[in-house]
């Protein structure tokens, strides 16, 4: 396919946002067709925790998501330069803490695997909590610092994707014809949609709540403990997310399991201290069979492509999806790890 060429993606979540904006940016002719509003759904939260997995036993996929973070900056300061909106993105790291002697020599070995894995491009090191103004609760007073993991506001994130996109030249609309090669970027409906047109499970919605505070710390590193994430924002606010489930009857509802989350926070940070709620949020977010994003041509229907998955590290790994997809849609080459094609990673 040749630039300038037209590109439909169906879907404005982050992934076919961010392909869609990658594409244009090379010169394709793109149109997104969102029925409801770019970030409606599992997109459109409050978090925006871009973390890494935990250096060691390098693979193609550890290296893949190690390349988008370090691809980040210059992604979203693309857009930002684009679209003229801030997306909300800054590389502050991470805190966790450190709960005993056990805990601190793991983290010790795992910064000598980050050294290996990541050479000088970031850190994984045991730091005095005292070195850091907004710390978590640690039994030690140690905490394990990373400067990889950075923010982004997801909301503004999508909104400046989408307006990045219009002042390339393209289009987001609610609905319309699909022209050129088309790209299902559809969340967890679409996942649904492939288990039913391939007769097996690909995989379905687990919904996630969160919620924003109105807490300032706009400097401040995220932090991640009990399994809580607390991410301060540049506007003043700080998010808490998020609670993982398979079982639900609302997607979009949030009720007593959001409160506990909130109160864990609290005590995991207490200069969160009485911060008000000033937004509860809740969605399913899609999550593959294999957990992770499942990419690539769509099985018999020629010029349809599939990006697809990304349940809690979708806008962590856009900015390495949308170039491995906009090199295989508009130039025919397929840089897709092996992990995450899909028609090698659906049940037989």
């Amino acid at each position: 396919m040749a630039s300038g060429d037209r590109v439909t993606i169906r879907g404005g979540g982050i992934f076919g946002l961010a392909c869609a904006y990658e594409m244009a940016r090379r010169g394709a002719r793109v149109r997104v067709i969102e029925p409801r509003a770019p970030g409606a759904g599992a997109s459109g939260g409050t978090v925006g925790a871009l973390a890494p997995h935990v250096p060691g036993e390098w693979s193609e996929k550890k290296r893949f998501q190690f390349d988008s973070l370090m691809q980040a900056e210059g992604f979203w300061a693309g857009v930002q330069a684009v679209s003229g909106q801030d997306p909300g993105y800054a590389r502050l790291g991470r805190l966790q803490p450190v709960a005993d002697e056990r805990a601190a020599a793991l983290a010790e070995k795992r910064g000598a695997a980050a050294r290996a894995c990541w050479g000088e491009a970031a850190v994984w090191q045991l730091r005095e909590a005292s070195d850091f103004p907004h710390v978590p609760v640690s039994p030690t007073g140690l905490v394990l610092f990373d400067s990889l993991s950075a923010r982004i506001a997801p909301r503004r994130a999508c909104a400046a994707l989408a307006g990045a996109i219009v002042a390339l030249g393209g289009t987001v609309v609610r609905d319309g014809p699909e022209d050129g090669a088309v790209l299902h970027a559809t969340g967890w409906q679409g996942l649904e949609d492939l288990s039913r047109i391939f007769g097996r499970f690909i995989g379905h919605g687990e919904k996630g709540q969160s919620a924003l505070l109105a807490c300032a710390a706009p400097d401040a590193p995220q932090v991640y403990g009990n399994g809580v994430h607390v991410v301060p924002h540049a506007d003043g606010t700080t998010a808490i997310g998020s609670t993982t489930e398979r079982d639900y009857d609302d997607p979009e509802s949030t009720d007593a399991q959001l409160d506990d989350l909130i109160a864990r926070a609290r005590a995991l940070c207490p200069w969160l201290g009485d911060a008000p709620v000033i937004d509860r949020w809740a969605s399913a977010r899609p999550r593959s069979v294999t957990r992770g994003p499942l990419l690539g041509r769509f099985p018999g229907r020629e010029g349809h492509f599939i990006a697809n998955g990304g349940f809690k590290i979708g806008f962590g790994l856009a900015p390495k999806i949308a170039e491995v997809m906009a090199d295989l849609i508009l130039d025919g080459r397929d840089a897709i790890p092996e992990d995450f094609r899909f028609a090698e990673n659906i049940p037989g």
